[in-house]
């Protein structure tokens, strides 16, 4: 029984128990509340990353803003100042060995006067009439380009020859009617704008198409206009003084030469 009294007196001062309950029970929550306070800020520290990443890609576009619109714009199909027909093609007969001719008509579709020019990758066998020239607003022209066909290698036809010669016409605002010159162009590079360029298409003589019908009329209108620009003015006669007589100056001298000669010769007698 004394044993049994002293073991009970001597246990409630055991820590052992104490210390059993004491540690996983009292110091959890700290553990816990540190835990959540990592977690907040971890929360916090990356949803400041997404805004602030927001933010940056914001900026960003703001700034790529401008480029974006400028490329957009260079992207842009430039207004033409000049309607062509045919559109982008040079018609030409096939005639190897000979010199052929096609035509183009240009027309100005603006409100101002428009200059345009020729230019062909191979200027020693292809010229153009005119070169150039200042249209007026509303004004068309018809342009003669003239080539030689070179005989073919391997017998090829028409529509199997593949010619490398290109043309292109450049158009260019200007300030009032005036005279063409190609310096404008070289003066004026920045407001130069490449209307087409052409790609040569060779027609068979011997079989008809619309294309060639087209080309012939466009031809016979091309030489009129310049028959019409050459030839000197045509006389209108003698010009006619009072009521309707018509009064030949030669024709008077020479009856008043007559006259004298007729006065003379009766003083002599």
């Amino acid at each position: 029984m004394m044993a049994i009294a002293e073991e009970r007196r001597s246990g409630p001062s055991d820590p052992k128990p104490w210390n059993l309950c004491r540690v996983p029970y009292w110091h959890a929550p700290p553990a816990a509340a540190s835990s959540n306070s990592a977690g907040g800020s971890t929360h916090s520290s990356s949803s400041s990353g997404h805004v602030a990443r927001q933010g940056g890609a914001h900026h960003g576009g703001g700034g790529g803003g401008g480029s974006v619109s400028s490329v957009a714009r260079s992207l842009l199909p430039t207004r033409r100042r000049l309607r062509l027909d045919p559109a982008n093609k040079l018609y030409f007969p096939y005639e190897p060995g000979k010199q052929v001719r096609s035509a183009i008509r240009i027309k100005n579709t603006t409100k101002s006067h428009v200059a345009f020019k020729f230019q062909t990758t191979e200027p020693k066998s292809c010229f153009m009439r005119p070169p150039g020239a200042v249209l007026s607003p509303g004004e068309s022209i018809i342009a003669t380009v003239f080539k030689f066909v070179e005989h073919p290698e391997n017998d090829e036809k028409p529509q199997d020859q593949k010619c490398k010669v290109k043309f292109k016409i450049m158009s260019l605002k200007v300030k009032g009617s005036m005279e063409y010159a190609s310096e404008l162009f070289d003066e004026q590079k920045e407001e130069v704008a490449v209307e087409q360029i052409l790609r040569v298409v060779f027609l068979d003589v011997h079989q008809p198409c619309p294309q060639l019908e087209k080309l012939k009329l466009q031809l016979a209108e091309a030489d009129a206009a310049l028959e019409a620009c050459t030839k000197p003015p045509e006389d209108v006669g003698p010009g006619i003084v009072g009521e309707g007589l018509v009064v030949d100056e030669w024709k008077e001298r020479r009856e008043r030469y007559l006259a004298r000669q007729q006065v003379e010769g009766v003083d002599s007698v």
